[in-house]
């Protein structure tokens, strides 16, 4: 399976983290996610990526907030990234962001709505950074090859896999833990998107409602199942998030599951080094 070096770990040899708020909400509010969850990482010494959002323009109503565009929030991710050397990770929606993006970011992500847009994952790979693709809710895990055939046909291979769950009749997903072995058969790092899984998809009208205390088991089972990295959006005060809260962790329930969670690995992950 594909490894990839990011500063000082490396993707692929054990479990890392991606985390942090859904969207940007205001710069004092993603720095103080962003120390909290560094001091949390840090004392349990497990790799950890940032990941916030400068535009979500997937937001179920057109009233929905959105984040702070581009401009502003590329400017707070770059200052999260030089004032505490960590790595960060945004998604893009649209080809002609991506250059900007490149320059501040170390993992493009790829929404999972748009897992299937050539264009986007094209210009997101000729940027030479790491490509996160998350499966859309639609697509069935041996299709991504398709996906992961378009960001290599630019001859960058630093992809990531994301399953964040199928959809299951109206307002609701599901994951098929079949989809992680599928997913690494492909060669490249598997991620679970613990938090996005558990959403409830334009289930509260005018916005996705979710299960965020469905978050612990799912994880627990995706990582004993075999994955590279566990993806959680988290918040000091959920209820308050302006997007995802409803599916979102609190900050302070982290540390506990975090530590089961690499407790879990630490069993399976020689079987997967087995496999390769």
């Amino acid at each position: 399976m594909k490894q990839i070096r990011l500063k000082d770990f490396t993707i692929g040899e054990g479990l890392f983290f991606i985390m942090g708020p859904c969207v940007i909400e205001d710069e004092r509010s993603t720095l103080d996610a962003l120390e909290a969850l560094l001091k949390i990482t840090s004392d349990l010494g497990v790799p950890f990526v940032f990941k916030s959002s400068y535009d979500k323009a997937n937001r179920t109503s057109v009233s929905s907030y959105r984040g702070p565009g581009i401009k502003e929030g590329l400017r707070i991710l770059k200052k999260a990234k030089d004032s505490f050397g960590v790595p960060i990770l945004t998604d893009v929606h649209c080809v002609h962001d991506v250059a900007a993006v490149a320059e501040v970011a170390d993992i493009i992500q790829i929404p999972a709505f748009l897992c299937r847009q050539t264009d986007l994952i094209v210009e997101a790979a000729k940027s030479g950074r790491i490509v996160n693709i998350k499966k859309g809710q639609f697509m069935a895990a041996h299709d991504m090859n398709q996906s992961v055939g378009k960001a290599v046909s630019t001859g960058n291979d630093k992809i990531i896999l994301t399953e964040r769950g199928s959809s299951f009749g109206y307002n609701n997903l599901v994951v098929d833990y079949r989809s992680f072995p599928i997913l690494r058969g492909l060669g490249y790092p598997v991620v679970f998107d613990a938090t996005h899984s558990v959403q409830r998809p334009g289930g509260m009208g005018t916005c996705s409602g979710g299960d965020r205390e469905m978050v612990e088991y799912l994880a627990r089972a995706a990582v004993a199942v075999g994955v590279d990295g566990v993806f959680m959006e988290v918040h000091h005060d959920p209820d308050k998030a302006l997007c995802d809260g409803p599916n979102s962790v609190a900050i302070k329930d982290l540390k506990g599951l975090i530590k089961d969670l690499v407790a879990i690995d630490s069993l399976v992950r020689p079987a997967l080094a087995s496999r390769g």
